[in-house]
């Protein structure tokens, strides 16, 4: 045994949960998370504690015979009681000195739990103090909690002793992580989820620590249904988003379907993968199903100005404010409504507002960084986004906005360093392939250049910029039938997704198209992209010339080439009067792919 409580063993023993996955029996599930809820709040576990409540009242409700009994008291707990029933209430008013002061030498593991928990928190909270009022948001202060290398001394030894229940563990392993020692906070996390399992804090504290799929195999996790909301969670974090989304169906189908939790998870997790419509839809249920939920609505409010929903976001900010106007979430949800609507400083002052309430809030430092961007303000865009990373190296946003800032400084191998890491975090995303491409560019490692692009384009470019910019490495490179071959891709990508074409490098393509064959004296060809250039004013005139001196070429009886092969022809709806240009069979494109 870890403890030598006898009531905590046999409450643990009590709330034990069946094995991995096992979702059979839903109403022992709900006993389980309704004691946990409550153990959690005795200890001034607020969220957790609001995590397990969440999770039962989404199951259905126990009969009276059934609810779980409060848990035993032993002796200790009785001697403590008084002293415990006191410092609890001054620790609900946040008076974390005065109800350690109170807990003093109280021996049962509930009281010394919120002794050595009230003694943390005020270290904290004198912290957090000293941070906003001495050095504004963007110093990097050295403001430490002078109360953690104590706790760490004192918490050892009972962990050496054994003397340790899950939540006493729980701690330990927060005071390990907020002095740096992230192998040891790890083991020590692990070891709380072994003695608790249900409770949440633990396994959240974990899913923070963990930084990719590799240091998730080595850990041996307990066998309980808790361990699945942990891996959907933790696959969320990495960016996993099909394993995620595949846990929480099946946590839906197992018959948390009415879980307002996995409902918002799910769509955090199509907001990482930019299904923006999706992510939106489920957004808007959610709100339906709980009106006055601040959690993840700045998320939601992101969405939202990816969107440009001027009207929606504008509700959402008055509405939050309504709710709680100092809640961090809403300061950021009021900062992007500013932003959207290009006040960039009043953004930036909400975004700072949300940092004093919360000095560890990673959405906050992210989107400062990109307002300071707008203002051109690059040193404290780079101090933001260094904060960002700070609360969680995982943020690939932070990565990338280091990476424009360096951009804007003309730091060309800075920034290769930084996209590189964004594109570790995002491998999928073009965005970070195309501004790894541009950096190698300006670094001039074209081949490697070119790789990013290709890479770009073949898993799916959002900006459709990668073949242009292939493209003019190839025109750079005097590649013109590999150029030219990915204009045509780029043209027929273009009108193949229905966008109006207001695309900027549309008249580009058109143009290096119309000289190409016109250089291999495909006449047909040529006059069919001159005559889609006279649709854009930029290159008007050069389309005109360009048929012009094709008109007169034909009419001294110039024939067109059979010689050379066009590279692919055009869709029969680009050319210029609908009559079927020469049909030549691809090029073979692995000759283009690096």
């Amino acid at each position: 045994a870890r403890t030598r409580d006898p009531a905590a063993m046999a409450a643990a023993v009590a709330m034990a949960p069946g094995g991995g996955g096992d979702f059979s029996d839903l109403r022992e599930i709900k006993k389980q998370l309704l004691s946990v809820a409550e153990r959690s709040r005795e200890r001034g576990l607020q969220h957790s504690g609001k995590w397990a409540a969440e999770l039962a009242f989404a199951l259905e409700p126990l009969p009276l015979s059934e609810l779980p009994p409060p848990p035993a008291l032993t002796e200790e707990d009785a001697r403590d009681l008084d002293a415990y029933t006191l410092a609890k209430s001054y620790f609900d008013l946040k008076e974390y000195d005065r109800a350690a002061y109170f807990l003093r030498g109280c021996k049962s593991q509930k009281a010394y739990f919120l002794y050595m928990y009230s003694r943390y928190l005020s270290g904290e909270k004198k912290k957090d103090d000293e941070t906003v009022d001495s050095l504004g948001p963007l110093e990097k202060g050295q403001v430490k909690n002078e109360a953690l290398r104590e706790l760490r001394v004192e918490l050892s030894k009972k962990h050496k002793a054994r003397e340790l229940d899950g939540f006493g563990l729980y701690l330990y392993g927060v005071v390990l992580r907020k002095l740096d020692l992230v192998k040891e906070a790890i083991d020590v996390f692990v070891e709380a989820a072994h003695v608790l399992p249900l409770h949440w804090g633990a396994w959240l504290e974990l899913c923070n620590l963990i930084t990719d799929k590799e240091m998730l195999k080595f850990l041996s996790l307990p066998d309980t249904w808790m361990k699945e909301f942990f891996l959907a969670h933790i696959y969320t974090e990495l960016q996993l988003i099909e394993e995620a989304l595949q846990k929480y169906q099946s946590l839906i189908d197992a018959g948390f379907s009415k879980s307002t939790y996995i409902i918002s998870q799910i769509a955090v997790a199509y907001h990482n993968i930019r299904d923006i419509d999706k992510a939106l839809s489920i957004f808007n249920e959610l709100r339906k199903q709980d009106p006055y939920r601040i959690e993840n609505m700045d998320t939601f409010s992101n969405l939202l100005y990816v969107r440009s929903m001027k009207p929606e976001l504008s509700y959402l900010a008055h509405n939050l404010c309504e709710i709680d106007k100092y809640r961090v979430e809403t300061c950021c949800v009021i900062g992007n409504y500013y932003s959207l609507r290009s006040q960039h400083e009043k953004a930036a002052l909400y975004f700072q507002r949300a940092l004093k309430l919360n000095p560890r809030y990673l959405g906050a430092w992210t989107l400062m960084g990109h307002e300071y961007m707008e203002m051109k303000n690059t040193s404290a865009a780079i101090q933001a986004y260094r904060h960002a990373i700070e609360v969680n190296k995982r943020d690939y946003r932070a990565w990338y906005g280091l990476g424009q800032t360096y951009e804007i400084l003309k730091m060309p191998f800075y920034c290769l360093y930084y996209y590189r890491r964004a594109h570790q975090l995002r491998p999928n995303d073009s965005r970070m392939l195309v501004a790894l491409g541009e950096c190698y560019e300006k670094l001039n490692q074209l081949v490697e250049a070119k790789k990013c692009y290709w890479r770009a384009y073949a898993v799916g470019d959002v900006e459709k910029m990668a073949l242009v910019k292939l493209s003019k490495l190839h025109e750079q490179l005097n590649e013109s039938e590999q150029a030219a071959q990915c204009y045509i891709k780029y043209i027929q990508d273009i009108y193949s997704c229905g966008e109006i074409v207001e695309h900027l490098e549309v008249s580009t393509a058109f143009r290096y198209l119309a000289q190409y064959y016109f250089k291999c004296k495909l006449w047909d060809e040529a006059s069919a992209c001159a005559q889609k250039c006279c649709a854009f004013n930029d290159t008007r005139e050069e389309g005109k010339a360009l048929l012009r001196q094709i008109l007169q070429l034909r009419n001294q009886g110039e024939t067109s080439s059979t010689d050379v092969p066009a590279p692919l022809f055009l869709p029969a709806s680009l050319s210029a009067n609908n009559t079927p240009t020469r049909r030549v069979s691809p090029l073979n494109l692995s000759s283009v792919t690096p």
